[in-house]
Parts: structure tokens; C-alpha cells; sequence
């Protein structure tokens, strides 16, 4: 039988082994292990794999903490609160005589009266080539424009003013109105019309029932493509 040692426990423990050890405890909870992983990588990075446990300092601690400085106050005290676990493994195993999280702080998570997404999440959705071009430019529109979603699904093509970025909108009530976009929007639109001059701005992907409960009404049902308006 074949006998595999475990890593020396002490001042020669190396960082990617002691970071290992740590992950291998969490097997039975990928969510938490997944975690910790990243930000344990972080460190591991910052300070590299060979470097002994030992020799963590908090200055490595708070390099590795600046990453995620501009982020959240609960992303910031997710990523702290992996490295301080980690303090205190590696200080009941004996291969840290201080703790090197000491000088870094949680923050204060405040709690924000309104919805509002983040705008570099919003960025990272309306770039993100995984989603359909229709979605990217029906969220760029709305978010530009501030109409709501009614007004910009009922928008068909000649209703489009491409040359002053503006679109004329039944608003809540029958009214008519301008709602404008920006560049971002102006960039898409050519795209996701692709030289229609008529028509619906936002198809559905499949043609539109004609007859029974589903059938559309003839101003939401695409005349040269027949497929219906999306709602």
C-alpha cells in the first residue's frame, strides 16, 4: 500500500498548498468553496504560490482587497470575510502567527431606497453579445430614452426619426410625443433594422396566429413578414 505524505505543517507551508488545503474542507459546499476560491486566487496572484504562509503581511492583504476597492460595500466584505476564514485556518494550523486581514475594516452596507441597477451591470448586459440584438437595443432604448415599454414596443419603423435620434410615442393616455435616444442606441438600430423602411420595430421570432384567441390585431402583425409585435 502506497503512502502519500501531507504537506509539512510550519514556515514552509507554501501558499498554493495551505489555500488548498482550506478549499478541500468546503467539497461538500461548491457555493461557499466557489467563494472562497476566488478570492483566495486573488491572493494567490498578489502574493504567488510559492511564497510561505508564514509570510503574509497585511500590506499583501490590503494589495489584494484594492481589486474589489471601487466595488460594493457587501462585495467587499464578501472577499474580506474569505480572507479572514482563511487567517484562521492557516493561524489554527500553526503556519500564521498573526493575522493579516488586521488593519482592514468591513464596510458599512447602506441600504438604498430605490431599484436602481448599477449602471456598470447595465453596461455589462447591453454589450453582452450572448443576449439577442432585439433585447440589447429594446433595454438601450428604454434605459436612453426613460419611455416606457409600452411606448417603445409600439413603435413601428416609419415612426423612427434616425437623422435627430427621436421616436414619436403613443403615451400613456393616446398623447404623442418625442422621446430621444444617444449614440449607443443610434449605433444598434441600423442593425436590428437592417434597410426595413415599413413595418414593426420589434418582431416577434415566429409568425402571427390568424385566427383564434391568439390572433393579433392587424396593427401588431408585421405586413411584409407577417410575424406579430413583441409585448
Amino acid at each position: 500500500m502506497s503512502v502519500i505524505p501531507l504537506p509539512r505543517v510550519g514556515r514552509t507551508v507554501a501558499l498554493a498548498v495551505a489555500v488548498d488545503r482550506f478549499l478541500d474542507r468546503f467539497h461538500d459546499d461548491p457555493a461557499t468553496r466557489s467563494t472562497y476560491a476566488e478570492t483566495l486566487a486573488r491572493l494567490r496572484t498578489v502574493a504567488g504560490d510559492r511564497l510561505p504562509t508564514a509570510e503574509l503581511t497585511p500590506e499583501i492583504y490590503e494589495a489584494v482587497m484594492a481589486y474589489w476597492d471601487q466595488r460594493a460595500a457587501n462585495i467587499w466584505n464578501k472577499h474580506l470575510s474569505a480572507l479572514t476564514s482563511f487567517s484562521g485556518y492557516a493561524r489554527r494550523q500553526e503556519w500564521l502567527a498573526t493575522d493579516p486581514a488586521r488593519r482592514l475594516e468591513r464596510r458599512k452596507v447602506t441600504q438604498a431606497r430605490d431599484k436602481a441597477i448599477p449602471r456598470s451591470r447595465l453596461e455589462r448586459l447591453f454589450t453582452d453579445d450572448r443576449c439577442g440584438l432585439r433585447e440589447r437595443v429594446l433595454w438601450r432604448m428604454l434605459y436612453e430614452t426613460c419611455a416606457r415599454a409600452e411606448e417603445i414596443l409600439g413603435l413601428d419603423v416609419p415612426d423612427l426619426d434616425m437623422e435627430f435620434r427621436r421616436a414619436l410615442v403613443v403615451e400613456k393616455g393616446g398623447d404623442r410625443a418625442y422621446v430621444h435616444w444617444a449614440t449607443p442606441t443610434a449605433r444598434l438600430l441600423p442593425r436590428l433594422l437592417q434597410g426595413r423602411a415599413t413595418g414593426l420595430l420589434f418582431l416577434v421570432d415566429r409568425r402571427a396566429p390568424t385566427a383564434g384567441r391568439r390572433a393579433a390585431a392587424p396593427g401588431d402583425v408585421d405586413p411584409t413578414t407577417r410575424r406579430g409585435r413583441l409585448s
